[in-house]
């Protein structure tokens, strides 16, 4: 197996090398950034193996957002049933 370049690469492979790095690093600051500002009892688990699991490429973020959090409680309006 030869190993190459980022230059022998053609312009479609470095593009969508590009694309994948930049939907990971969105993905990762936002679930990152939602970590620390969301209440511990809102987080299913302990928050830094969510830190954690976070970091983990594509799976760790999405994981968080689908299992991680908490969904909020529902709305009372005030009225009985």
């Amino acid at each position: 197996m030869t190993h190459r370049k980022w230059r022998d690469l053609p312009w479609s492979q470095r593009t969508a090398i590009a694309a994948a790095g930049a939907v990971q690093t969105v993905l990762a600051a936002s679930a990152w950034w939602d970590l620390a500002r969301r209440p511990a009892d809102r987080v299913r688990g302990p928050k830094w193996s969510w830190a954690c699991v976070i970091a983990v490429n594509f799976i760790g973020p999405i994981a968080y957002f689908t299992a991680g959090r908490v969904p909020p409680r529902a709305a009372t309006t005030g009225q009985s049933a």
